[in-house]
């Protein structure tokens, strides 16, 4: 395996002060070092990566093409650096790290809530939560626990069904201009919001009522549901959505559901983990607790 070039922290922070304010002088100054030992350091750097950092014209820096480029790195490198510190005095010698991978809407609009008092009960535990789109991250290891829709079946994975769901059709009140819809078909004379992750939805919404719509694949195309549901409430069109996602503006009259037909789906919540963490105290927890939140 060839060597790698992994300069010293000391070099990259030398470099990016030196960068930001185009003087050695300044740069030492700001990391309590001598000018000469700040412009050592860039030296070797340069060396390393065999090309010129800085022009020195006339007693004043200037950084290369290559040096900006490097700078950019750095700085992502120096950040990334920052934030995982900072990361790790959050943390105390009994805490754990429970990392949980969930998909964007599902998990804005339902674990967040459900996960009201968890930390409460259990101080040890402090959750990592990230979006996920797929449940891939449980299979990388990049993810303790993970919240996904589908068939409920991963290799060397244990799946619990948490709810199945029902999906309809909403749309801000001022979309319909004050109309009444004689017929679910009139409703392929307004924008129909896609879903990227369900682009049959609307054609099989419509042929379950035994309508076929020219426009059931036609109209803007959203990443998440979060974003389909933010667009109908600004009136852009009419989403159609899991009604668990939208309970609280049914409620509150910011969304209407312009035809009265829900259509079942063909998969279902999951929460899932790998076989062999089946008894790792921090994942039988969570689940627990999500259990007690699906009973109560």
């Amino acid at each position: 395996m060839s060597k790698r070039l992994v300069p010293s922290m000391t070099a990259l922070q030398c470099f990016e002060a030196a960068a930001r304010h185009l003087s050695f002088t300044r740069a030492a100054e700001e990391l309590h070092l001598t000018q000469s030992a700040v412009s050592k350091q860039v030296a070797q750097l340069e060396d390393m990566l065999r090309h010129h950092l800085f022009l020195r014209i006339r007693r004043r820096l200037q950084l290369t093409p290559a040096g900006s480029l490097y700078l950019a790195e750095v700085n992502k490198i120096l950040t990334q650096v920052d934030m995982s510190s900072r990361y790790v005095l959050t943390y105390g010698e009994q805490t754990e790290i429970l990392k949980v991978a969930t998909q964007p809407s599902f998990g804005v609009r339902w674990l967040i809530p459900h996960l009201k008092g968890f930390g409460k009960r259990h101080t040890n535990i402090h959750l990592d939560i990230r979006n996920e789109m797929e449940p891939f991250a449980l299979l990388q290891g990049s993810a303790d626990v993970v919240f996904f829709y589908g068939q409920g079946t991963w290799p060397g994975a244990t799946c619990l069904e948490l709810f199945r769901e029902e999906v309809v059709p909403v749309c801000a009140p001022e979309l319909l201009a004050g109309r009444e819809l004689k017929d679910a078909g009139e409703l392929a004379e307004l924008v129909l919001l896609q879903s990227t992750s369900r682009p049959e939805a609307w054609h099989e919404w419509f042929l379950e009522l035994d309508l076929h719509s020219v426009s059931a694949y036609h109209g803007p195309r959203f990443d998440t549901f979060y974003m389909a549901l933010s667009a109908a409430q600004a009136g852009c069109g009419v989403a159609l959505v899991p009604r668990y996602l939208v309970a609280k503006e049914l409620n509150e009259g910011s969304l209407v559901i312009p035809w009265n037909h829900a259509m079942n789906s063909a998969g279902a919540h999951y929460l899932a983990y790998a076989e062999h963490a089946a008894e790792v105290p921090k994942v039988r927890a969570l689940v627990g607790w999500i259990r007690e939140q699906l009973e109560g």
